[in-house]
């Protein structure tokens, strides 16, 4: 689901049925929310949430049996690992962003996270791994030891402890996320685009 408020495009994951899992329909309308962002000259910064009791559970692996992954040229798993938007991404998370639900939200930019909010990569309890770009998001967002320890034991941790070492920019109380999300959604879009699309660059280019 997509919603324009003010200079914001809100991206909403929208298979609360099956914990807002990836399949590749989703994987499609993400690249065309992707794409309809940086196409509006209207809009500044997008802000990407999940329908339902949490962010996402990663790949729908029922339609991963079925019809492959949910990958897609250029841009990746879920649309938007490999490629997301030039303008600027928050992601508004609230219950859990696990797996390919994780990998999405280190897409973003910038993480907002509610309070208990499990954050987490357990491919390995069932023998594979974070292949969407996590294991190398991981230790530039976390200290070292940190991503080794997410990744090697597959156990997620708290959104307090995410924001206590930087994973996650700003903590909500629970159900106030997406929110806290369009508020600082809105203390970023009233920069200059060209401003805000140059920074983002040059930050992902030289450190992220």
């Amino acid at each position: 689901l997509t919603e324009v408020r003010d200079r914001v495009l809100i991206i909403t994951l929208n298979r609360p049925e099956a914990m807002n899992s990836v399949n590749i329909e989703l994987a499609q309308q993400m690249a065309a929310a992707m794409e309809e962002l940086d196409a509006n000259p209207d809009l500044s910064v997008g802000v990407l949430t999940g329908n339902g009791r949490g962010f996402s559970a990663g790949m729908d692996l029922k339609a991963f049996v079925s019809g492959g992954m949910p990958n897609l040229p250029e841009r990746g798993f879920a649309g938007i690992t490999e490629k997301a938007a030039d303008k600027p991404l928050i992601a508004a998370v609230e219950g859990f962003a696990l797996a390919g639900g994780l990998e999405i939200a280190l897409s973003c930019d910038l993480l907002v996270a509610s309070k208990g909010a499990k954050l987490g990569i357990p491919e390995v309890g069932v023998g594979l791994f974070a292949g969407a770009g996590a294991l190398s998001r991981l230790p530039r967002r976390v200290p070292y030891g940190l991503a080794m320890q997410m990744a090697l034991t597959g156990e997620p941790i708290t959104a307090e402890v995410g924001h206590d070492f930087g994973l996650v920019q700003v903590l909500t109380e629970k159900g106030e996320a997406l929110d806290g999300a369009l508020d600082l959604a809105a203390r970023v879009a009233k920069n200059a685009p060209l401003g805000l699309a140059a920074s983002k660059r040059l930050i992902r280019d030289l450190g992220g």
